[in-house]
C-alpha cells in the first residue's frame, strides 16, 4: 500500500533519527522525530496498532525497511556477496582505487575475505545501548562535548576498571554517533592509524585506517589506551589539531567532517606511571601531543550510592539479585580504595571486578566463591586480607573506622605537614619557612617545624603526611 503524504513524510523524519539498519523505537524516539517535522505526539498509526508493539515502550516500524537500506552485519559484509546497487564510490585514485560502499566499506568482491575481514577495523557502528549501563560522573559533559559540534579534544584519565572507555562508548549509543575505538599499543604506528597498503586479490590498493574513516565520516575518534603509545602516534599532531592530515603514500588530503571529536583514555596523564609495578609499559608523553587536548578529566570510582545501582543492573541482567551482597560490595571496595589512597594496600578493587563478582555469583549463588574468583589474580597475601576484610563488613561490623584507624593511628609516624595555601597568599609560606614541592606543587613543613609552633600554621589547615605502613586487613 502506498504511503499518504503525511505518513511517509513522518518515515522519512525517522529515518534521519535511526541508527544503521534501525526498525524498533523506543517511544521518546517516534516522539523526537514527530517533534521535527511540527508533530506534537507520536502518530496513532504506529503507536496504537498492537502489532507493531515487540516490547514495553518499543515498536517497529517495517516502512523504514524499504525507505533506508538494512545495515548489514560485520560476518554479513564479509561472508555475503555484495549488493550491485549499493556499491558505488571510490576511495582513491588510479592504482590505488578500491570500490567502497555508501559507508566507505571496500567492496568483498574487489578482496579476498581475510583482507576484507581486516579492514573492517575501519568500518563505523554506532556503540549498542547497554540496558543495564549507569549514566554517572562525567556522561553528561561528554554528552554536551560532542552534541554542541565545537571541536575539542578530551583526555580521560583514571584508575583502571572505572567505565571511562564505556561512558564515552554509550554517549554515542545514546547520540546514535559513529564511534572508531582504537586501541593503543607499544606497536601502533602511522599504518595502523591512518591507513596502509593491503593485498588485495592480488593487487596492492591503499585502504583507509579508522583515524581517516573517522575524519571522513564526522565520526568520534576513541584513542583508547593512549599512554601505551610511543612516538609513531605522534603522525595525529595535524588531526589534533583540526587541520586534517596529508596522505604522503597516496598524495591526498583528507580533512575532517562536521561533528569529528577525539577523545583519548588513559591511566596516566601521559606523564609515566608513578607506580610502573602497576601501569607496566605506560609512557612519557610528548608535551606537544598531550597539550592538543583542550580539557581533561580525572575520573575516580563512583560513590558508593552509584556503583551500588551499577552492581544492582548487572545482577538483573545475569539473573541472580542480591542487594545485602551489592552493599556489602560496595562497602568493601571502599574501604579497600581509601587504604589504597593512604599507602597501607598496594591493590585496589575496581567497580570491573565487582562486576566480576555478580556475574560469578549468579553462576554458582555462593558469596565466598564468587569473591575467591575475583580475587585469585593478586599474591596470596592480599587475597587473604581482602577476603579477611570482606568477612567482617558481610558480619555488620563496623569495619571502616577500625580499618582507617589502623591506617592513620599513632603506631605510623608523621613525616611531613601539607598546606593548603590560597593564590593570593602564595608567598607568605616561604617567608614563614615552608619548602616548595614541585612534585605535589604545595607547600609543606617537616614535623619539627611544626611542632615548635603548631598555633602558627593553623592559618593554612595543615594537614598530617603519614609514613607508608602495610597493615593486616
Amino acid at each position: 500500500m502506498k504511503n499518504t503524504t503525511k505518513k511517509q513524510q513522518y518515515i522519512d523524519a525517522l529515518s534521519k533519527v535511526a541508527g544503521p539498519g534501525q526498525t524498533d523505537f523506543s517511544r521518546s524516539e517516534l516522539v523526537e522525530a514527530a517533534n521535527s517535522i511540527g508533530m506534537k505526539y507520536a502518530p496513532a498509526w504506529i503507536v496504537q496498532d498492537s502489532t507493531r508493539r515487540v516490547d514495553r515502550g518499543v515498536f517497529r516500524v517495517s516502512e523504514l525497511s524499504s525507505t533506508k537500506k538494512t545495515a548489514r552485519t560485520d560476518f554479513d559484509r564479509a561472508m555475503q556477496k555484495p549488493d550491485p546497487e549499493e556499491f558505488g564510490y571510490v576511495i582513491g585514485s588510479g592504482d590505488n582505487e578500491v570500490k567502497c560502499d555508501v559507508m566507505g566499506n571496500p567492496a568483498p568482491k574487489d578482496m579476498d575475505l581475510a583482507t576484507y575481514a581486516m579492514s573492517l577495523v575501519s568500518s563505523s557502528l554506532v556503540p549498542q545501548k547497554m540496558q543495564d549501563f549507569v549514566p554517572w560522573g562525567h556522561f553528561k559533559d561528554i554528552e554536551k562535548i560532542i552534541k554542541s559540534g565545537i571541536r575539542a579534544n578530551v583526555y580521560v584519565t583514571g584508575l583502571s576498571g572505572n567505565g571511562k572507555t564505556t561512558m564515552i562508548e554509550q554517549v554515542c549509543a545514546k547520540l546514535k554517533k559513529e564511534c572508531f575505538r582504537v586501541n593503543i599499543t607499544a606497536q601502533t604506528d602511522e599504518d595502523d592509524l591512518l591507513g596502509g597498503f593491503r593485498l588485495v586479490n592480488g593487487e596492492t590498493k591503499f585502504v583507509y585506517g579508522p583515524v581517516v574513516e573517522a575524519m571522513r565520516r564526522g565520526g568520534v575518534l576513541l584513542l583508547d589506551e593512549v599512554d601505551l603509545g610511543m612516538a609513531p602516534i605522534m603522525c595525529l599532531q595535524p588531526v589534533l589539531e583540526g587541520k586534517g592530515v596529508f596522505l604522503k603514500k597516496t598524495g591526498e588530503w583528507i580533512t575532517p567532517a562536521d561533528g569529528f571529536t577525539i577523545f583519548a583514555t588513559a591511566n596516566t596523564k601521559g606523564k609515566g606511571g608513578d607506580d610502573q609495578n602497576r601501569f607496566a609499559h605506560t609512557n612519557i608523553q610528548n608535551e606537544a601531543f598531550l597539550d592538543r587536548f583542550a580539557f581533561t578529566y580525572e575520573q575516580s570510582y563512583a560513590t558508593k550510592k552509584i556503583e551500588k545501582q551499577i552492581l544492582l543492573k548487572k545482577m538483573e541482567k545475569f539473573g541472580s539479585i542480591d542487594d545485602d551482597f551489592a552493599t556489602h560490595l560496595v562497602n568493601w571496595a571502599d574501604i579497600t580504595r581509601k587504604a589504597f589512597n593512604e599507602g597501607a594496600v598496594e591493590d585496589v578493587i575496581s567497580t570491573r571486578r565487582l562486576e566480576d563478582a555478580c556475574k560469578a555469583f549468579a553462576m554458582f549463588n555462593d558469596r565466598v566463591k564468587a569473591l575467591d574468583m575475583i580475587l585469585a589474580r593478586f599474591d596470596d597475601a592480599t587475597k587473604d586480607a581482602f577476603l579477611n576484610l570482606y568477612s567482617k563488613v558481610d558480619a555488620d561490623i563496623d569495619i571502616e573506622n577500625e580499618v582507617m584507624d589502623a591506617i592513620n593511628g599513632e603506631q605510623r609516624k608523621v613525616i611531613r605537614y601539607d598546606l593548603t595555601v590560597s593564590y593570593e597568599d602564595r608567598d607568605k609560606p616561604k617567608h614563614a619557612g615552608a619548602k616548595w614541592d614541585t612534585e605535589k606543587r604545595t607547600w609543606w613543613i617537616d614535623s619539627y617545624t611544626y611542632d615548635q609552633n603548631p598555633d602558627g600554621w593553623k592559618e593554612w589547615n595543615p594537614t598530617a603526611v603519614y609514613e607508608p605502613l602495610e597493615v593486616t586487613l
